[in-house]
This record gives C-alpha cells, sequence and structure tokens, in this order.
C-alpha cells in the first residue's frame, strides 16, 4: 500500500459510493418508468459486482473509518447539478457518473492489488453495455 494511503482509501471509498448512486439512479429509471426487468436486474447486478468487489479490497474494513464526509471541499452542490431538464437528462448524468467513478477505482486499485483493476475495468465496460441497452428504451 502507497504511503498516502489513508487518501487513496478516502479516493476508493467515495468513487465505491459515487458509482453506486448513479447505477441506483439509473436502476430506479429502468424499475419506475421503462418497467423493464431486464435492465433493472442488469443494473442491480452490476451494483451487487461492486460490493463483491469492495469487499475483496485488501483495505475494505477501514474505508468507512477514513471517511471524512464533512471535511470534503467538494462536497457542495453547484447549480449546474440542479439543473436536468427530463429523465434522459437524469439518466445521461448518473451513468455517466458510474462510468466515470468506476474508471477512477480501476485506476487507484492499481495501488493495491494487480487483479482488481482488471475487475473494475469489466465492470466498466458492462455498464457501456447496459448504458447502450438502456438508450434505446429511453
Amino acid at each position: 500500500m502507497p504511503r498516502d494511503f489513508k487518501k487513496i482509501n478516502r479516493i476508493i471509498d467515495a468513487n465505491i459510493n459515487r458509482a453506486k448512486e448513479g447505477l441506483r439512479v439509473c436502476e430506479e429509471i429502468a424499475r419506475f418508468i421503462l418497467n423493464n426487468r431486464s435492465l433493472v436486474f442488469g443494473f442491480r447486478r452490476l451494483r451487487h459486482k461492486i460490493d463483491t468487489l469492495t469487499k475483496d479490497l485488501p483495505q475494505s474494513k477501514v474505508l468507512i473509518s477514513e471517511r471524512e464526509s464533512l471535511k470534503d471541499i467538494g462536497k457542495d452542490i453547484h447549480t449546474y447539478e440542479l439543473r436536468r431538464k427530463d429523465i434522459n437528462d437524469v439518466f445521461f448524468a448518473n451513468i455517466q457518473r458510474a462510468k466515470e467513478s468506476i474508471r477512477v477505482l480501476e485506476e487507484f486499485s492499481k495501488l493495491i492489488n494487480k487483479d482488481i483493476p482488471l475487475r473494475f475495468k469489466k465492470i466498466r465496460y458492462a455498464i457501456y453495455e447496459i448504458e447502450k441497452r438502456m438508450l434505446l428504451h429511453l
């Protein structure tokens, strides 16, 4: 583990949460707006894969203890985040959030274990595919 492991753990923790939150919003669109069981379970599977992979991180038990939400300088809501014109906009913002977060996890997990980034990469590509499927229904 690198010298700045606490800072890296904070990055990993924040991006795990961000990825799962983004996927959950997409899942809710598939469930309540599209009423599409296949997409719902696809998004759910991806969230569960992130959970499983998180448990395999060597420092998984310390991630929450090193969280500093109140001190996070990026926690403030920006006005552009408050603007959504329709469901497509909500979906796009959240699928982007999920993809970007998984990419961050892929990069920072390279500092921890050489197997884990490959597993995050598979999740990222699965997100690309479900995004494509979802867009056919929106």
